[in-house]
């Protein structure tokens, strides 16, 4: 698995509550995010409801970690107002059916810092108890995306079961793998384990092996590629549509225009790239909605194909009605 020595040491920094890169951000804002409300943001899909979750912002030097000259990285995000580093959202997205309600990615926790950690808040202030959730789905991995599910060595969500993609359970679960990498990557595989071994003892983790359903009106989209299991779910009800894209893309103002731009963080840039032009094509095309991890909360929106790469049209926001 292939990840620069520069995100490694970025994402690994980021996990010391004052250390590392973002130290001085976390200190100047920590008494903001205190003062303020949980983030979140229900919509309607069908018959399903849909609950965006704000796990907080972090910042990303955007202009090092995107496979591009860094100057063009900074005139392409200037056009969008916005700076290097980049504030960026982490979004997770809870689905009640009426029958099941399922949460994807969980957030950080405590793995990366004080700015995030707050999907539990948030999922609480929409009217959800963490009892009240029967499935997670998790998209990766990644320390952002499930450092949500335990704290303290035990479990938050105590009646989920928990589904990922099998190469990712089987790459970051494992010691072998961990002790055979590089000295500053060993942090992931602990983040990893640390987050979802209370899970693996109660027998509550389910591996995917491809494209199956989770549920009746949510299946999975294997978009390996930015992790060995990096995986996609798609939500149909009424005819609508939502795919949830995980990491297929960090900079919206950089990588919608410009697809073919990858990240440090991709295990296989080539691979990611090519599943993002795949779903991102396939998701135009249906002009279904699209969820992102990463999109500036609440991270709902559609794509339009351009002729080089895509436009994001922000989902208008909607008042739901009694």
């Amino acid at each position: 698995m292939k990840i620069t020595q520069f995100a490694l040491g970025f994402m690994l920094a980021s996990s010391a509550s004052l250390g590392g890169m973002l130290a001085s951000h976390a200190l100047a804002q920590e008494a903001t995010v205190k003062q303020s409300s949980a983030g979140f943001y229900r919509t309607q899909l069908g018959q399903f409801t849909v609950v965006a979750l704000s796990d907080g912002t972090v910042d990303l030097p955007m202009d090092k970690l995107l496979h591009q000259d860094a100057e063009k990285t900074k005139q392409q995000l200037a056009k969008m107002f916005l700076n290097v580093p980049t504030e960026t959202s982490v979004n997770g997205y809870l689905i009640d059916t009426g029958n099941e309600v399922l949460l994807v990615d969980t957030g950080a926790g405590s793995l990366f810092g004080p700015t995030l950690g707050k999907i539990t808040s948030s999922l609480q202030a929409a009217g959800y108890s963490l009892s009240d959730v029967n499935h997670i789905l998790i998209t990766h991995l990644h320390p952002d995306h499930v450092g949500g599910l335990s704290k303290g060595g035990q479990r938050v969500f105590e009646n989920a079961t928990i589904h990922a993609g099998q190469a990712d359970l089987d790459f970051w679960l494992s010691k072998a793998q961990m002790a055979k990498a590089p000295k500053d990557s060993k942090g992931f595989f602990q983040g990893a384990m640390s987050s979802l071994n209370p899970y693996v003892s109660a027998g509550k983790v389910k591996g995917l092996q491809g494209d199956e359903q989770i549920v009746p009106g949510i299946q999975t989209d294997a978009t390996h590629g930015h992790t060995p299991g990096h995986t996609s779910y798609v939500v149909s009800s009424e005819g609508q549509e939502m795919w949830v894209i995980g990491d297929l893309i960090h900079a919206g103002a950089v990588q919608f225009p410009h697809p073919e731009t990858t990240i440090d963080f991709d295990s296989d840039p080539e691979q990611a790239k090519a599943q993002r032009l795949r779903v991102f094509s396939t998701i135009a095309k249906r002009e279904a909605l699209v969820a992102g991890a990463h999109l500036q909360f609440p991270g709902l929106g559609h794509l339009r194909k351009t002729q080089d790469g895509f436009n994001w049209v922000p989902a208008n926001y909607r008042r739901l009605r009694e």
